[in-house]
């Protein structure tokens, strides 16, 4: 059951981190791109755990550039993306740091503390290069915090993202963590039936002769 797990737990993985980053799929900042993240390094072996994520996710970012750059005129390739990599690149070390935690509730909370991390990270950033020149991003404590909660004018503000990101988070760490574990509980059930049917088709020993 472990190798059939090993060969389908990576497709699934970069099926849906692949169907998720389709625009206008789910709402602003509402992604499951957080939670596999943190997910993939819980759960993937060895070097997958990097390779198979962030080879999606740059797989991905250079079809959404595209369609946002030739499709609806935005100037979508910029230098600044590499920090989002190196965001994910947090959570998936995240995710291999909770490898050893068991309990749903932990492994929940490291998803949600990872889209915290992700949203820090991420944001920090837009303030300290302010690739876009927004005049509230002084480069000082109130203009960090701004950064954080409020964002620029014109825009939503930013803790709505903060809000999306964690709930995002969470809601999809509990789902996919929760299916793993249900698919570990019928690991041990499958086998143990497994077990009465090999005995049953096993051949009758021959008694040892008597001396």
């Amino acid at each position: 059951m472990k190798e059939k797990r090993s060969v389908w737990l990576p497709v699934v993985f970069l099926v849906v981190l692949a169907l998720t980053r389709i625009p206008g799929l789910l709402p602003e900042n509402f992604s499951a791109v957080y939670a596999l993240a943190f997910c993939a390094g819980l759960y993937l072996p060895g070097r997958m755990a990097w390779w198979a994520p962030m080879g999606v996710l740059v797989v991905t970012d250079l079809a959404l550039n595209c369609y946002y750059q030739f499709y609806r005129g935005i100037d979508a390739f910029q230098v600044f993306q590499l920090v989002n990599y190196a965001a994910f690149a947090a959570l998936i070390l995240l995710g291999r740091r909770f490898r050893s935690r068991d309990s749903w509730l932990w492994l929940l909370g490291g998803g949600v503390l990872g889209a915290l991390l992700f949203y820090v990270i991420t944001n920090t950033a837009a303030w300290f290069f302010n690739p876009f020149g927004n005049p509230e991003y002084t480069k000082d404590l109130p203009g960090w915090l701004i950064a954080l909660t409020q964002g620029t004018g014109g825009y939503p503000e930013t803790w709505t993202f903060l809000r999306n990101t964690l709930l995002s988070g969470g809601l999809f760490t509990g789902l996919f963590v929760g299916a793993m574990k249900m698919s570990e509980a019928k690991e041990p059930e499958e086998e143990e039936e497994a077990e009465p049917a090999a005995e049953e088709g096993e051949e009758p020993q021959p008694e040892e002769t008597k001396a």
